[in-house]
């Protein structure tokens, strides 16, 4: 068993305030939102690290989760949207080493903001897409 911290709160060696639990799943408040309201959905599997190396039935249960839990943080919170997120390396952002699902409500004029986006040059987008297609 891995022992980062999500793994140390599944085993109820650190408190949280959870949100919700089910026999694959649970989910906390962070302790560091983005907004008020700012949930973490884990799974209690601790053989995997990221979405990169989860195993399907542990993605799924996450996903029926997330899928629950969203609209019920959005009214509880009274947001005016939802952001679903997945960190998956540290380049991406992943603090802890464990598959883990954001669900952060928005509020308007919150001050966040969405990433910046660009443009692909002229062939670049069907190139990326064959190499994808070619890892499949």
């Amino acid at each position: 068993m891995k022992d980062c911290i999500f793994c140390k709160i599944i085993r109820g060696e650190l408190p949280t305030n959870k949100v919700y639990e089910d026999d694959s799943t649970l989910a906390f408040l962070d302790i560091h939102p983005v907004t008020p309201g700012h949930t973490l959905v884990i799974t209690k599997n601790t053989d995997s690290y990221n979405l990169l190396d989860i195993s399907e039935a542990d993605w799924l249960a996450l996903a029926r989760t997330v899928h629950k839990l969203a609209p019920a943080i959005e009214k509880a919170t009274g947001a005016d949207g939802i952001n679903i997120m997945m960190n998956n390396r540290g380049h991406a952002g992943q603090v802890v080493d464990h598959p883990h699902v954001h669900i952060i409500p928005r509020f308007k004029g919150d001050g966040l903001r969405q990433w910046d986006h660009s443009s692909y040059q002229d062939g670049e987008a069907a190139t990326i897409a064959k190499k994808i297609r070619g890892m499949l």
